[in-house]
């Protein structure tokens, strides 16, 4: 497997965010990100997947959409469509059926923010996922970069804390959203994990200070999503799109917090009789299986089966565990930094049956 890493939703001057694609793919580049996926909201753009190069560097740019109903108030039930081949955004009103014509359209869907809280103090209402009428969704952002400031912040001036210096910010993913996952994997249900930065480099004026808060450069070193490819990017964009796509909806990728060290490198994966079942996967359990997991540094791992912790360790890099027990299986880890224990990677199940 060859392990590439794509940073997904953000925002171009096209909605409300605050650059062109050149300028992401700029920051990208800076940031040794390979591709990001860009996801205006409710605007679909054609035929505007390239690649960019600057010397011997270049990323691959994406376009997908973020739909959501612009009538309501507050406008919840924001969604994510990759891969999309038409714009969706006059379907918002009635999530359900937005979400069965993106899969009848071979498009790929996730829950943006699926809890979050409000933040007034900032006139920023609560946006989560309230829509339980809606099934075949692709998957959900397990964690969010922007939303979770309103989420963290307990006063004002926490909230500018978080905006001026935003490397404390990110604690982890909410455990309402862990949990919300948890439970449609263990009912049954695929449901693939990634990773958003809900990137705008929002631009702040005050008196006479100018600032970007949350710039797409940070937003890039930060949470990603590491893809695991049968082959590795060959620069043909159709080709390496279409990988990049098949890797999403198959769930074969892990969401890590790059800033307190580079995630690159993660395994996680079961040894099983009919061979290697690796994310995103499903392996017979009938003659046992190993689980096997090695982390880039030391650091505290949890595995779990259908939710729960069944093994943990501390200050570690690689975990084999035996089971016989059929479920499903996924990866934490956590690292010390900024004087904070914080989330650091997160993988997509492995499911033995």
């Amino acid at each position: 497997m060859y392990e590439v890493i794509v940073n997904a939703h953000m925002h171009s001057f096209l909605s409300d965010g605050h650059a062109t694609y050149q300028s992401l793919a700029d920051a990208a580049m800076a940031a040794g990100v390979d591709a990001i996926l860009v996801t205006d909201h409710n605007v679909h753009v054609q035929g505007a997947d390239r690649y960019y190069h600057a010397g011997k560097k270049k990323a691959l740019v994406l376009v997908g959409q973020e739909i959501h109903d612009q009538s309501r108030d507050p406008q919840k039930n924001h969604l994510l469509v990759f891969n999309n081949k038409r714009d969706y955004s006059s379907l918002a009103a009635d999530p359900a059926n937005l979400i069965d014509q993106i899969r009848k359209d071979h498009a790929l869907s996730f829950i943006a923010h699926p809890f979050e809280h409000e933040l007034l103090a900032f006139g920023e209402p609560d946006i989560s996922w309230v829509d339980r009428n809606g099934r075949g969704f692709t998957g959900i952002e397990l964690w969010n970069g922007m939303s979770e400031i309103k989420s963290r912040s307990k006063s004002l001036l926490q909230a500018a804390f978080f905006a001026f210096f935003p490397t404390y910010l990110p604690y982890g993913p909410l455990p309402e959203t862990l949990a919300f996952w948890d439970d449609q994997l263990v009912q049954g249900r695929s449901c693939v994990a990634i990773g958003g930065s809900d990137a705008h480099a929002l631009p702040m004026k005050a008196a006479f200070l100018r600032k970007t808060i949350f710039p797409y450069e940070y937003h890039f070193s930060a949470i990603n999503n590491h893809l695991l490819l049968k082959e590795p990017l060959t620069g043909d964009l159709q080709k390496d799109g279409a990988m990049i796509m098949e890797a999403f909806k198959q769930g074969r990728l892990f969401v890590g917090y790059d800033m307190p060290h580079r995630t690159h490198g993660f395994s996680f994966f079961a040894q099983v009789e009919g061979g290697r079942v690796e994310m995103g996967g499903n392996g017979s359990i009938s003659r046992g299986a190993t689980i096997h997991a090695h982390l880039p540094v030391p650091t505290e791992m949890r595995l779990l089966r259908n939710g729960k912790v069944i093994f943990e360790s501390h200050k570690t890099n690689t975990c084999t565990y035996f089971t016989e027990q059929p479920g499903v299986y996924r990866i934490e880890c956590y690292i010390q930094y900024r004087g904070k224990k914080r989330g650091w990677i997160f993988s997509n199940p492995v499911i033995l049956k």
